[in-house]
């Protein structure tokens, strides 16, 4: 089954691709149920799991506008507006996975996403999606992750920190020799 779910974000990817380009275009009679139906319908034989595509789709469509708002501040030098609509929408499915596909490790949501821009999207989109999907992850793991320290006791807590060894200082080369003709000369 997991192998199929990459079939399955390629006909999420192309559904909600397909959305954005016609919304664009101002259609009216855009029905995004008919247009996943119509996809799905293509590779019936070969999904077995046809729930997580349209949760992916429905879930997509429906948190684009705060997908990219978490998506803007990560990538900030491209407005969202001007990031290429195949990568954009990618962004999307990789961020919605992260953040709703508890089932699904972060690094195959990563990997996925940049095998889709891979063979969907421009020559630098793969690139461009792993670094952004990727400081999410990092950010993210960031702010859920404990601080380590160690507990510290009273009398620890009150005593002076150590005082800083000196290091020893080396003599240079040419000093030694002399003081060792020194003490061969004296004797």
């Amino acid at each position: 089954m997991a192998s199929n779910r990459h079939l399955g974000r390629i006909i999420a990817l192309q559904t909600l691709y397909e959305q954005e380009l016609r919304l664009d275009a101002n259609d009216t009679e855009f029905d995004i149920e008919a247009v996943l139906a119509r996809n799905i319908a293509r590779y019936q034989e070969t999904i077995d799991d046809v729930e997580f595509i349209k949760n992916l789709v429905k879930g997509v469509s429906k948190s684009a506008e705060q997908l990219d708002a978490t998506l803007q501040p990560v990538a900030p030098e491209w407005p969202i507006d001007q990031i290429a609509r195949m990568d954009r929408i990618v962004l999307r499915i990789g961020l919605y996975e992260l953040e709703n596909e508890a089932d699904v490790p972060p690094k195959v949501v990563i990997n996925e996403a940049v095998e889709l821009a891979k063979a969907f999207g421009g020559d630098n989109s793969s690139k461009f999606v792993n670094g952004v999907l990727g400081t999410v992850l990092r950010s993210r793991e960031a702010a859920v992750a404990p601080i380590k320290t160690k507990p510290v006791s009273k009398s620890a807590a009150k005593a002076k920190p150590a005082a800083k060894k000196k290091a020893p200082v080396k003599k240079p080369a040419a000093a030694v020799k002399a003081a060792k003709a020194k003490k061969v000369v004296k004797k």
